[in-house]
């Protein structure tokens, strides 16, 4: 049941990811899901960057370096997850947005259709029992040097993934009803 599904999806983060690699298949499954996100005017805004090997590597070094280039007083213990949480992932996915050249549509219509499109991606990642964990650190505004992307393309953060042994961690939300007001009509 859907409802399971979307009750069970948990961030999982890349200490937690054990050495098994993610297929390439699998990895296409996920994408595709991701593929069937809302989109308003069909802009499919969604645009993603699959690092894998060292690719991975390497994106841990630019992170690494880029945050002890513009911190001011880095912290050793973020530089080395920055640089650690690529290499103990089977894939990281890096989300980007592509806006609308004709900026049909405002732009928050765009990130939130890539973000439904992550959404996606995590739920059919819960599915296979693969982590996920969603990272934005402000460092991705410096991922036009990283990534080839287009003109008008932002990235948005970091999809990291990985098969982990256990369970997700427990999830807890305040109950739905003290976040929702019943507008009802009014008797005459």
């Amino acid at each position: 049941m859907i409802e399971n599904l979307i009750r069970n999806r948990r961030s999982v983060f890349p200490p937690q990811y054990n050495e098994k690699p993610i297929e390439r298949e699998i990895l296409e499954r996920i994408l595709e899901a991701a593929n069937w996100a809302p989109t308003h005017k069909r802009t499919e805004p969604w645009r993603f960057y699959v690092l894998q090997g060292t690719r991975k590597e390497a994106l841990g070094r630019f992170l690494q370096e880029k945050y002890r280039e513009t911190e001011p007083q880095p912290k050793e213990f973020k530089a080395r997850k920055l640089l650690n949480n690529p290499l103990q992932s089977g894939a990281v996915i890096a989300i980007c947005m592509q806006r609308d050249p004709q900026e049909r549509l405002p732009e928050w219509e765009e990130v939130a259709a890539t973000a439904m499109a992550v959404q996606n991606m995590w739920l059919v990642c819960t599915a296979l029992g693969i982590g996920c964990y969603w990272s934005s650190p402000g460092l991705i505004r410096h991922m036009d040097a990283f990534l080839p992307m287009s003109e008008g393309e932002r990235c948005l953060g970091f999809l990291y993934m990985g098969y982990y042994h256990g369970d997700a961690p427990e999830g807890t939300r305040t109950p739905w009803q003290e976040k929702v007001t019943w507008l009802e009509d009014q008797p005459e």
